[in-house]
């Protein structure tokens, strides 16, 4: 899969497991660290973890495992990364505060429509 293919595939589980302030950055062009961001956030801390479990179990059904996942134990912000595409779901608080939208404005958001 692609790395823009990887990165609405995310966007789109993230959707379906309703999410919130759900966005889709191209970084490539200002980091090395991922092609894409995928920014979520989800309602209260079991909500946080559903949506990272939801987007795990989703890729590795596809045969795609992650390089590594940090946070599970915060639950206030998980970081899942594929590579090419790192996947944050904040609670709203965390989101708030990193604020990945403002630091990463370099970037290229991309429009997403699930229709």
């Amino acid at each position: 899969m692609e790395s823009k293919e990887l990165a609405l595939f995310c966007a789109k589980v993230l959707n379906d497991k309703l999410s919130k302030n759900l966005s889709v950055l191209y970084v490539q062009e200002v980091t090395t660290l991922a092609d894409y961001f995928v920014i979520a956030t989800g309602g209260n801390a079991t909500h946080v973890k559903a949506l990272a479990d939801e987007v795990e179990f989703k890729l590795r059904q596809e045969g795609i495992a992650p390089g590594h996942i940090e946070g599970h134990g915060s639950h206030s912000w998980i970081v899942m990364d594929y590579g090419a595409v790192v996947v944050h779901v904040f609670s709203e608080e965390a989101r708030e505060f990193y604020d990945l939208e403002r630091l990463w404005k370099d970037g290229q958001k991309l429009e997403l429509d699930f229709d």
